[in-house]
């Protein structure tokens, strides 16, 4: 038989007193934070969905002649949208390809809105259908000198077609493209595109599922001088095909494997 002392009882009464205020407690904070998270996530939902329909009503809306400060100002817009990595961890990129409907619409010589359209559409939102029709109805609007170094449209979209809907023959007939294009330039600059998408285009012409050109066509993604995080899947992407990626104080440098 065991004899238990008030003083015992007492104790053991105080203790379990304070287990269970502790725990009301910690029950209390976390139901409000949990309160707090559902709030957060509806009111980012309702700013989502905010967002969708002002880009959708941009793009019904007559212009009145300010087709390329409305695209000026939209993009602005979109690298706030795209920079904002703690919000995109939530929601994703799904709204990428609507701020360049309106972007690329008012504005299809937009040259450096293109980058910007491969990497968060087709990359981050995942959606290189979209991007590849936005490219070709832009394309529509664009020549060899109008804008200036307009092949670079050609490489995205390239690039796009290769790494993101595996359509080799797309991409090879684009990449031939922006090579016959840039050879209306005599800069290095543009001499370097002619031989890089020259190249890539030789090397899908003989193996449709080359490793060399998805290699070169992760360097020109790594080429566009893109952020951080893009920068990063580059790398691991050229790596698990058996390249890599070497560091020098000219730029990358990129080491082919010996088999395609």
């Amino acid at each position: 038989m065991f004899c238990f002392s008030r003083q015992s009882v007492n104790t053991f009464f105080v203790l379990f007193l304070c287990i269970f205020g502790i725990g009301l407690i910690q029950f209390t904070r976390l139901q409000k934070l949990t309160s707090s998270n559902k709030l957060a996530s509806l009111k980012i939902e309702r700013e989502m969905n905010s967002e969708k329909m002002r880009l959708r009503l941009l793009k019904k809306m007559p212009t009145f002649g300010y087709k390329n400060l409305i695209a000026d100002w939209v993009y602005l817009d979109f690298l706030q949208y795209f920079g904002d990595d703690e919000i995109r961890e939530k929601t994703g990129y799904s709204l990428s390809p609507e701020y360049f409907e309106v972007i690329l619409g008012n504005d299809p010589r937009f040259l450096t809105a293109y980058i910007g359209l491969s990497t968060s559409t087709s990359m981050y939102a995942a959606m290189p259908k979209r991007s590849v029709a936005l490219m070709d109805k832009s394309l529509k609007s664009l020549s060899p000198w109008v804008p200036e170094r307009s092949y670079y449209v050609w490489r995205y979209k390239g690039i796009d077609e290769l790494l993101f809907l595996g359509n080799s023959q797309a991409a090879r007939q684009s990449f031939e493209t922006a090579a016959n294009w840039a050879n209306n330039y005599s800069d290095e600059q543009s001499k370097q595109v002619i031989t890089i998408s020259q190249k890539t285009a030789d090397f899908l012409s003989h193996n449709p599922d080359s490793k060399h050109a998805q290699i070169a066509s992760w360097a020109l993604v790594l080429s566009n001088h893109v952020d951080e995080k893009t920068r990063k899947i580059a790398i691991e992407k050229i790596e698990d095909l058996g390249g890599k990626v070497i560091s020098t104080p000219q730029g990358n440098q990129i080491k082919f494997p010996k088999k395609d």
